[in-house]
């Protein structure tokens, strides 16, 4: 898992206002087929979950059911222009985080 050079930049500056923070991607519709960051202390994690690894020190999860679509996949998560999930911290900044993928 790899992160870019700009979500790393608004990783920090999410750090800096909310403290520590982590991601899940649930594969959901919708909101849920794209990475949601949260503070880490607000976001409970179940059994259907895979840790997947860190970027900027924040956890990344994702559904156990997205992992077995993404699993053969580099994930790289990056950021865009627009409003992302209306519970990720990154909407009033103006950006989304969004994986990408290169297969292996």
């Amino acid at each position: 898992m790899l992160a870019t050079d700009a979500a790393l930049e608004l990783i920090d500056l999410l750090k800096e206002k909310h403290g520590p923070l982590m991601f899940h991607q649930s594969g959901g519709c919708c909101d849920g087929s794209s990475p949601m960051c949260y503070p880490r202390d607000e976001f409970h994690v179940g059994n259907s979950d895979v840790l997947l690894g860190h970027i900027g020190d924040a956890p990344f999860y994702m559904s156990k059911d997205q992992y077995e679509y993404w699993k053969h996949t580099q994930l790289i998560i990056d950021v865009v222009d627009g409003r992302g999930g209306m519970f990720s911290l990154e909407g009033p900044e103006g950006k989304r985080f969004l994986t990408r993928s290169k297969v292996f």
